[in-house]
């Protein structure tokens, strides 16, 4: 019992402050400092940690791309051009309550390959297409919940933030975890479409004009979408064919913004630097938690917290599906409370290593076996954003809705799209090529 004491003060001690309304990176690092001196580790276990904090944050020229991807998010939503090609498309499927519904989607779609910034996603969505919804003659929780659920997909769809953190987190190449990302990207929004189509039925359809003004309405519409589509098929494109690495492609993803802004005569020196503000808040949020987390991974491993987790999952048995169900029920548990990235850099540097031992017979080993966990974990860490009371989707929702839907609706709004989400889960569990096919 007493090998368990530390890990679990600290656990309890971690969660207590981040609960508590602490700063996680603060509290990650303060725990970390507080229990080397407990635990009686020796001093030198700080020159350790320093060395650390050198080798895997500071010297790692993968981070990059995480400011970079966050500014042309910033570039996109802050110029207009991002709004603009959600109009484009509900001129274009708005004839029908489906077609307003499945617009809604595909702008989402396009904000997260573009962005990867969910709050900007939902925030967008929430004040261009709610009243649209609402007036094509959906309930305000079904509407509420297909703009939260599809702003979510940001920070799956690559270029996900959180894919690329995942990546570094389990030594997998980033373009193979972004390649991996596209399949269950694609159920998701297959999902999430039937489920609007399904909810649309019996809603009343929207008169239509001319041919002549439809087909202007289209060449409008291509114009519109057409250069944010090509700026997410390059930026994709160039990391997946091997072209360019994440690094690289995030520079041109945030050249690509300007040029595009440039080309719709959106160009502004104030949104600029707006946008390199924003980015720098965001980036240095990201960053020191980073650095606590890894802190707290190397802290908690010596206290014997690595050692707590495997003996507790052993009490599950030997078999691996068990196994990885226990992780993914406790990940999808502390996404009530926690926050993806939190989750992240703590959990799976103390999961992955015992994941990687167990053989799943799909046939997935080393690799490949590491990838299709990580995906796992993306999908399950976006759920994070929907569930209450801390998704931070629903917060970005109420926010911008201004009052015009309450919390509880919210709330209702976003059950069925758990569902549809822990739905995709069962069937990547079940069906590895769907991640796997593309890598």
């Amino acid at each position: 019992m007493s090998d368990l004491a530390l890990p679990l003060a600290m656990a309890a001690l971690t969660l207590g402050g981040i609960l508590a309304g602490y700063r996680v990176a603060f509290v990650l690092a303060g725990a970390s400092a507080l229990f080397i001196l407990l635990s009686g580790l020796p001093t030198a276990f700080f020159n350790l940690i320093v060395s650390r904090i050198y080798a895997n944050v500071l010297t790692n020229w993968l981070l990059v791309a995480i400011p970079m991807f966050i500014f042309m998010g910033l570039i996109l939503e802050k110029s207009g051009v991002a709004e603009r090609a959600l109009k484009g498309a509900q001129r274009a499927l708005g004839g029908t309550a489906a077609g307003m519904g499945i617009a809604v989607l595909v702008i989402g779609v396009l904000l997260a390959a573009s962005s990867g910034v969910v709050g900007a996603s939902v925030v967008l969505l929430a004040l261009l297409a709610l009243p649209r919804m609402t007036e094509a003659g959906y309930d305000r929780p079904t509407s509420a919940g297909l703009i939260a659920a599809s702003g979510t997909l940001a920070i799956l769809m690559p270029p996900s933030v959180m894919l690329i953190i995942l990546g570094d987190q389990l030594q997998t190449p980033v373009p193979d975890m972004f390649a991996g990302a596209i399949g269950p990207s694609l159920v998701l929004v297959a999902l999430y479409g039937a489920y609007i189509v399904w909810r649309a039925r019996g809603l009343p359809r929207a008169p239509r004009g001319p041919a002549a003004g439809l087909l202007l309405g289209l060449g409008r519409t291509l114009i519109d979408v057409a250069p944010l589509l090509l700026l997410v098929i390059a930026v994709l494109g160039s990391i997946i064919a091997g072209l360019a690495t994440p690094t690289e492609a995030s520079g041109l993803g945030a050249l690509g913004a300007i040029l595009v802004t440039v080309l719709y005569r959106r160009f502004d020196a104030g949104v600029i630097m707006d946008a390199a503000r924003e980015t720098v808040l965001a980036t240095s949020v990201v960053l020191m938690v980073i650095v606590g987390a890894t802190c707290f991974s190397a802290v908690f491993k010596g206290v014997g917290g690595d050692a707590m987790i495997r003996s507790g999952l052993g009490l599950f048995g030997d078999n691996p599906w068990t196994i990885l169900l226990v992780v993914m029920g406790a990940i999808f548990v502390l996404g009530f409370v926690l926050d993806w990235l939190e989750i992240t850099l703590i959990l799976i540097p103390i999961f992955a290593p015992v994941i990687s031992g167990l053989e799943f017979g799909n046939g997935l080993s080393g690799q490949a076996l590491l990838i299709w966990f990580g995906i796992l974990v993306a999908v399950n860490l976006q759920t994070s954003f929907l569930t209450p009371p801390f998704g931070f989707a629903l917060f970005y929702l109420r926010g911008a809705a201004r009052g015009q839907v309450a919390t509880t609706e919210i709330y209702r709004g976003v059950i069925p799209f758990i569902a549809l989400q822990l739905i995709a889960l069962g069937l990547l569990m079940a069906f590895p090529w769907l991640i796997t096919g593309l890598v």
